[in-house]
Parts: structure tokens; C-alpha cells; sequence
């Protein structure tokens, strides 16, 4: 009974990442075909960035200055105290920044396209666009994932000048620092190999979120139960997937010694 639960298993995950290959690249044919949702595209970036940067900015803000704050004790200790603006600031752009908020980004828009197209596949509005002569490939998934991939990389971005400065606030709880000394102390540690790989991984942490969101409410099972669940995996395997990429980006990033 074990080992037949655990073939099962096996075998559901194999499925489950073959569909998820095969979507993707459906999505690329799509994307590489003549014409182009241009207006469905900017609602979605509205929607993935616009929407998303008040929960993102928030968070941000909150982690730099928590960090700065647990940090500061330990370095005084140690009479390096000086040293925590650069110290914060290579930890925020390299993995924290990027990771929170593709972290925060995937439990708000991998949700929220699981259950928006899984809610149209049971209402049969899918159906209704192939019958109209519309791809609701096209329309639906590329315009979401496209979005996503766009989005995520500038919301890191935003994410990153909010958290430096909820760490200089945090500073400033117990010292008195002035903003230009903090931003020269965290621009001059920072190196080529520390900004540039933080950068490009956040294009496929969005294209992740977007990609299995889609997948999971585009396969999504029928009824109100199958929306909440695509809505719910959705969510964890992106989750997962962000890690994953990162521990890839981490080890491409030190075979090319940009670390």
C-alpha cells in the first residue's frame, strides 16, 4: 500500500511538471504569433504592479528596518557598528529584497490568477472566447504571465529603496545618521556581481509566478472546490519554484565568480 502510494505520487508530480513544460511552451508559441493584447497586457500590469507595490513597499520597509534593528546589538558588541549600513544593504539587495517580494508577489498574484481563470473555466467564459474566435490562451494566460515578468523586477526594485530606508530609519532609532552618509556607506560596498544577478533572477521568479498561476486556474477541476484548490497549489508551487530558482541563480552566480 506504501509503495503504491508513493508511485502514485510520483507519478502525479511527474504529470504535473510535463504539463507545466508543455504550457510553457505553448506560451512562447503564442507569444511568438502575429498580433498582440497590448491593451489586456497594461490592465495586467496595473493589476500585478500598481495593486501589488502598497503590500510590497509595507513589507519592505518593516524587513529593513527589523533587520537593522537585530543586527545593530551583535555589531556594537563586536565594535564594528559602523559596518551595518553596508552590511544590510548587500543582504537586501542580493537575497532578501529580491526573495520577500517575490515571495509576497506570489501569494497575492499566483492566487489570484489561479482562482480568476479557474472561475472562468467554471462560469465556461473560456469556452465562450474559443467559440467567438478569440484565443483565450493569448488573451488570458500571455498577457498575465508577460505582465508578471515585467512587474516583479520593478517591484524589487521599489522594494529594495524602501527597505534601505526603513533600515536608515531604523538607525536613527538609537543614532543619529544622516540619509547621505547611510546611501554612500551601502552604494560604495555594493559591487557589479552583487546588483546584476539579484536583477535577472527576479525576471524568472515573475515569470515563474505567472506561468504556474495561469497553469494551475487554466487546468483548474470543476466546481467551487477545484478553484480554491487551484488557487491554494498555486500558490505553494510557486512559492517552491522561487526557491528553487534561487539556489540556481546562486550557484550560475558563483561559477561565473560574481559573488
Amino acid at each position: 500500500m506504501i509503495r503504491t502510494s508513493k508511485l502514485n505520487q510520483l507519478n502525479q508530480f511527474l504529470n504535473e511538471t510535463g504539463g507545466m513544460a508543455s504550457f510553457a511552451l505553448r506560451y512562447f508559441r503564442e507569444r511568438g504569433k502575429a498580433g498582440y493584447e497590448f491593451k489586456e497586457f497594461l490592465k495586467q500590469c496595473y493589476f500585478t504592479g500598481y495593486t501589488s507595490f502598497p503590500l510590497v513597499g509595507l513589507t519592505g520597509f518593516i524587513v529593513g528596518m527589523v533587520l537593522t534593528m537585530q543586527l545593530r546589538p551583535a555589531l556594537v558588541q563586536y565594535g564594528v557598528e559602523s559596518q551595518l549600513p553596508q552590511m544590510v544593504g548587500i543582504a537586501i539587495i542580493r537575497e532578501i529584497g529580491p526573495i520577500i517580494t517575490a515571495l509576497i508577489f506570489a501569494g497575492k498574484i499566483a492566487s489570484s490568477m489561479g482562482a480568476e481563470l479557474g472561475s472562468m473555466k467554471e462560469t465556461e467564459q473560456i469556452d465562450a472566447m474559443e467559440v467567438s474566435g478569440t484565443s483565450p490562451f493569448k488573451y488570458l494566460v500571455v498577457t498575465r504571465v508577460a505582465a508578471a515578468t515585467l512587474t516583479l523586477p520593478i517591484l524589487v526594485i521599489l522594494a529594495d529603496a524602501v527597505a534601505l530606508y526603513g533600515s536608515f530609519v531604523g538607525m536613527n532609532i538609537r543614532s543619529n545618521t544622516s540619509f547621505t552618509l547611510f546611501f554612500r556607506q551601502v552604494m560604495g560596498i555594493l559591487k557589479f556581481g552583487d546588483v546584476l544577478p539579484a536583477f535577472v533572477k527576479t525576471f524568472f521568479f515573475g515569470f515563474a509566478v505567472g506561468l504556474i498561476g495561469c497553469y494551475k486556474g487554466f487546468n483548474a477541476a470543476k466546481g467551487t472546490e477545484g478553484v480554491g484548490k487551484a488557487a491554494n497549489t498555486a500558490v505553494v508551487i510557486a512559492s517552491v519554484s522561487i526557491f528553487f530558482i534561487d539556489l540556481i541563480a546562486v550557484q550560475i552566480t558563483d561559477l561565473l565568480g560574481l559573488n
